[in-house]
C-alpha cells in the first residue's frame, strides 16, 4: 500500500480505521462490507440494515458480521451516521454484529489534479476514484474477520433467506472460483475468499486512477485466464469459470439519488423477482379494528387474512390496533412482524401485546386487584402478555388464563416513521 501510495509513508496512522462502534467480532463464515457516504437527497442506510438483518435466527446472527464504512472527511458526518446506527440497532452493535469504520481523512491522496478518462467529468473521475480507495480499505480491514466477504452497497434491499442461500451455493461449487455473484448490478452482492482479497486489492490499488471498481475486477479476471492469442468467446468463457452466476439475485438496488451528487440510477436487477412483502396464516374468525389512520388500500382485514400487509401513517402515542374473536378461543402462541422487506424500517416501537380474558369474572378481578398472574394488567382489564424487539413481537400465552376474548397492540411512544404490519 505504502508503494501505491506513496503519500502514506508521511501519515503512519493513515491505513489504520477509525473504529467508531463494533466490538471487534472475527472467525465468522461471512463478512458483508458497505462503504457509505451522505448523499444530498435521500440516506438509504438503515432501511439497508433493516433488510439484512430481517428475521435472522440467532445462529445465524452469530456467524456473521457487517462492516460499515463511513468514507466521510466530516468527523461530525461520521459521528452522526455511527450514533444513528447505534440508536436503530443497539441489540447488533451491542452483540458484535454491527460495526462502523471509518478511514483517516490521512488515507486518501490528493484527488484534484486526476486525468479525466472515458469522457467522465471532473467530479465523477475524483468520485470513482475515491470508491475504488474506499472498496480497497473496508475489504483489507475485513479480510482477517471471516472465511468469505460479501461486497454490498448502502441502497439495496435482500431477499429472505440470504445468507442461507449464499452459504449453500458456494459450498456447491465443485471448481475454483473467485467470484460469485448474487446480483447482476456493479458491485453489489459480489462473494469472495476471504484469503484472496489482498491480490484483489492490489489490483485495485494499481489502477484506482484509471477505471470504476467493476471494470477492474473485469480485467483482473481477464489478466487471470485469458489468452491473448484466442478470441474474445474464448475469454468470456475462461472468465465465466471464475466468475459464477447465481439467479435469481439475491439483492436489489433501490436507490435512486447516487453518492456522486446530481447522479440519478434508476438501476434495478431483472433477476431479483417480486418480493413477499407480508406472510399468511389461517387465523380464527375476528373483528378488527384500530384507531391507525390506514393507508389506501393496505387495511388491518388484508393482513389478517393473509391477502396483504396493514399500513398506516406514523402512530401516535394511545394508537391501537384490536382483534377480537367471535367466539373465545384458546390462543397458545402468537406473532406479529412489523415492516417489510420493501419498507423495513416501518415498524412498530414501544408496542405491547395484551390479551383480554375472556371470564367476566376474572376481567373484573384485574381490573379491581390488579394481576395474580406474571404479567400486568391494564385499567380496562387485559394482560400484558409481551412486546416487540425489532419489529417483531412472538411468545407464548400462559394457558391458566383460559379463553381469550381479545388481543391488543397498544402503542405507547410517537413514532417518527409508518407503521407496517406483515404477518399475524
Amino acid at each position: 500500500i505504502y508503494y501505491y501510495l506513496p503519500h502514506l509513508q508521511q501519515y503512519e496512522d493513515g491505513i489504520f480505521p477509525n473504529v467508531i462502534l463494533g466490538q471487534q467480532r472475527t472467525g465468522v463464515s461471512l463478512v458483508m462490507g458497505i462503504p457509505t457516504v451522505k448523499r444530498q437527497k435521500q440516506h438509504y442506510l438503515l432501511n439497508t440494515l433493516y433488510s439484512l438483518l430481517y428475521d435472522l435466527s440467532e445462529e445465524l446472527q452469530s456467524d456473521f458480521l457487517i462492516i460499515i464504512l463511513v468514507a466521510e472527511v466530516s468527523l461530525h458526518v461520521k459521528v452522526q451516521n455511527a450514533e444513528s446506527v447505534k440508536s436503530s440497532f443497539p441489540r447488533e452493535v451491542q452483540s458484535g454484529i454491527l460495526e462502523v469504520i471509518s478511514p483517516p481523512a490521512s488515507y486518501y491522496p490528493d484527488l484534484s489534479n486526476l486525468k479525466k478518462t472515458f469522457g467522465d467529468s471532473e467530479e465523477r473521475v475524483r468520485w470513482r476514484t475515491k470508491q475504488n480507495l474506499d472498496y480497497s480499505f473496508l475489504m483489507l480491514y475485513a479480510q482477517p474477520k471471516g472465511t468469505f466477504y460479501l461486497q454490498l452497497e448502502d441502497d439495496i434491499i435482500a431477499k429472505p433467506g440470504y445468507i442461507e442461500s449464499i452459504k449453500t451455493f458456494a459450498f456447491e461449487q465443485s471448481q475454483e472460483w473467485m467470484i460469485l455473484e448474487f446480483s447482476q448490478l456493479g458491485f453489489i452482492g459480489k462473494l469472495f475468499k476471504s484469503k484472496e482479497l489482498p491480490l484483489i486489492v492490489e489490483f485495485f490499488l494499481m489502477f484506482y486512477k484509471d477505471k470504476p471498481v467493476d471494470w477492474l475486477i473485469d480485467h483482473l479476471l481477464w489478466v487471470k485466464v485469458c489468452n491473448p492469442e484466442k478470441d474474445a468467446n474464448h475469454c468470456e468463457k475462461e472468465k465465466a469459470k471464475l466468475r459464477i452466476r447465481a439467479k435469481p439475485s439475491l439483492f436489489q438496488h433501490v436507490g435512486t439519488h447516487s453518492s456522486l451528487p446530481g447522479k440519478i440510477q434508476n438501476l434495478k436487477d431483472k433477476d431479483f423477482g417480486i418480493n413477499v412483502l407480508h406472510r399468511a396464516h389461517n387465523n380464527p374468525p375476528a373483528k378488527v379494528d384500530t384507531s391507525l389512520k390506514t393507508y389506501q388500500e393496505y387495511t388491518l382485514e388484508k393482513v389478517y387474512q393473509g391477502k396483504d400487509c396493514f399500513w398506516a401513517s406514523a402512530p401516535v402515542a394511545g394508537d391501537w390496533i384490536s382483534f377480537t374473536f367471535l367466539n373465545p378461543i384458546k390462543v397458545e402462541k402468537y406473532i406479529f412482524r412489523s415492516g417489510n422487506m420493501e419498507h423495513p424500517g416501518d415498524k412498530l416501537f414501544n408496542t405491547t401485546v395484551e390479551v383480554l380474558p375472556a371470564d367476566e369474572m376474572l376481567r373484573k378481578e384485574l381490573i379491581d386487584n390488579g394481576s395474580k398472574f406474571n404479567y400486568p394488567a391494564t385499567k380496562d382489564g387485559y394482560l400484558k402478555i409481551g412486546a416487540f424487539a425489532n419489529g417483531i413481537a412472538v411468545g407464548r400465552v400462559d394457558q391458566t388464563i383460559g379463553k381469550i376474548k381479545a388481543i391488543r397492540l397498544s402503542i405507547h411512544s410517537d413514532s417518527l416513521v409508518w407503521a407496517i404490519l406483515s404477518e399475524v
